[in-house]
């Protein structure tokens, strides 16, 4: 099965493609520069790669959460290239692709984003046989709100490591480090999504025939939507 996927929560566009027998990986910070690279970026890898659009099964897309715009750019490429060519299609959380980045070890990992406004994305999974379960809902929450849920779900005298990761591993390292016991931090090259991971994730729902319409394919907000409206007083 050939895969087109790709993630732009973050501020790098990592784009991964299977062809069936191999996969080709391109990552990239584009910070603002999104909107203009996107297109030509899939192009380009796509034709590295000598897989054609129309010979795809299956378009996959991070779906966040993560930068807004950045999103919408995102989906709205996924979106256009399954509507024109009906294509299969499957939306990925980003937590999902980063908790990948601590595979194959063993343990517990939380992936952690900044959100801005003192709040982190984050998620607790727990990794065994490679497979990675979810411990918590996909969460925004406060630093004092993670270190909440990690007490509630990972046993305080658990013999397996807490790895985090994530841009936020930088604004909170000393609060992870003295409240967590076992905290591992890794560096940053495992704060952003890798698209090998991407794919890997990609196959597993395959595999479960985990697709979405491409009309109901939607970003992951998890800020509510009365957090950008602004009451003018008078």
């Amino acid at each position: 099965m050939k895969i087109l996927a790709f993630d732009t929560a973050t501020k790098y566009l990592c784009i991964g493609i299977d062809d069936g027998e191999r996969v080709f990986e391109y990552s990239v910070a584009v910070d603002r520069k999104l909107s203009a690279l996107m297109a030509e970026a899939v192009r380009r890898t796509l034709d590295a790669s000598g897989v054609s659009l129309e010979s795809l099964d299956c378009v996959a897309c991070g779906i966040g959460p993560g930068s807004f715009t950045a999103l919408r750019i995102g989906l709205a490429t996924a979106k256009g290239i399954g509507w024109a060519l009906n294509k299969k299609m499957i939306g990925i959380s980003t937590l999902d692709i980063l908790a990948l980045n601590a595979a194959p070890r063993e343990g517990y990992v939380v992936p952690v984003m900044d959100a801005k406004r003192s709040l982190l994305y984050a998620c607790v999974y727990k990794i065994k046989n490679k497979t990675l379960q979810k411990l918590t809902p996909y969460l925004l929450v406060s630093k004092d709100g993670l270190l909440s849920a990690i007490k509630r779900k990972i046993p305080s005298r658990s013999e397996n490591p807490v790895v985090f990761l994530g841009d936020a591993v930088a604004l909170y390292k000393n609060d992870l480090l003295t409240n967590v016991s076992g905290a591992e931090l890794l560096d940053k090259d495992f704060w952003y999504p890798r698209p090998g991971n991407i794919i890997a994730r990609a196959r597993e729902m395959i595999a479960k025939k985990n697709f979405t319409d491409s009309l109901r394919l939607e970003p992951m907000y998890l800020y509510p939507k009365e957090c950008q409206i602004h009451k003018k007083t008078v």
